[in-house]
């Protein structure tokens, strides 16, 4: 299980702010702590206007770089900010995200196959998202069929069913979990992740929620999130739902991190 930090995106106010003050000390430290919990890539997303995307981009991917090696998951619909993002890059970027919308298709998914990224493939088309699996699943092989057009070995594409709240349809989780296990039966080399937190919006105690639907989709075949890896909840469910489902040889995650303390023995 292969975890996108979340926390270097300028939709959350602090992270804005830092971005117009060039506040290279608040990205640099999120950046660290992150790569310190183990996040196998550092999602960095702008989130500005498009006039400057380009720039911020940019500075953010020089900043991170500063101070983490972890690879970076190049976050934008804007294919101007990332192909010149992606000339900052030190290692072969992710891209998140490419959808069934032309637009992205032909901005982003060029770039995805001329510099070898891996890239996080959305079940949206025409800015919709299917409220069906089946729906989800027509969705991602038109992807998955654009993709290996363009050359994008499948082992590069990271599917994500998108998690909607369940506060608004209850059947959210199990659209997902189901999507996962179609896709994953017909094309078996693909990934999946997903945005974890957008299960529980607007709902109360939302970590048991994101905690539940995590074992669910896991067991279901993801094996990638975009998640807090500061979470020590997270972590501690993630090394518990590999355990049991037969993915920690001779259980020696867990009990490596139970020694370093990630978890009580409660």
């Amino acid at each position: 299980m292969k975890i996108i930090g979340e926390k270097i995106n300028g939709t959350r106010k602090r992270v804005a702010q830092a971005i117009t003050e060039r506040n290279a000390d608040f990205i640099k430290e999120l950046a660290q702590k992150q790569a310190e919990a183990g996040a196998a890539w550092l999602d960095v997303n702008a989130g500005t206007h498009p006039d400057r995307e380009a720039d911020d981009l940019i500075w953010l991917v020089e900043t991170v770089q500063a101070v983490v090696d972890t690879p970076l998951c190049l976050d934008s619909a804007n294919p101007h900010a990332l192909a010149a993002a992606i000339t900052a890059v030190n290692k072969t970027p992710m891209i998140n995200s490419i959808s069934a919308e032309p637009e992205r298709i032909e901005g982003i998914l060029p770039l995805v196959a001329e510099h070898g990224c891996q890239v996080i493939a959305l079940a949206m088309a025409a800015k919709k998202i299917p409220e069906t699996v089946e729906g989800r699943v027509v969705v991602i092989e038109e992807l998955i069929e654009k993709t290996r057009s363009a050359g994008v070995p499948d082992k590069n594409v990271y599917v994500d069913p998108l998690a909607m709240t369940i506060s608004t349809n209850i059947q959210s989780a199990i659209i997902v979990c189901d999507t996962i296990r179609a896709i994953h039966e017909v094309y078996p080399e693909f990934h999946f992740t997903m945005g974890l937190s957008n299960i529980s919006f607007g709902l109360p105690a939302r970590s048991y929620i994101n905690r539940a639907f995590l074992t669910l989709a896991m067991a279901a075949g993801l094996d990638s999130a975009i998640l807090d890896p500061l979470d020590r909840e997270l972590q501690a469910t993630i090394l518990a739902a590999q355990l049991v489902l037969g993915q920690d040889r001779h259980c020696l995650k867990y009990t490596r991190a139970y020694r370093a303390g990630v978890f009580s023995s409660s």
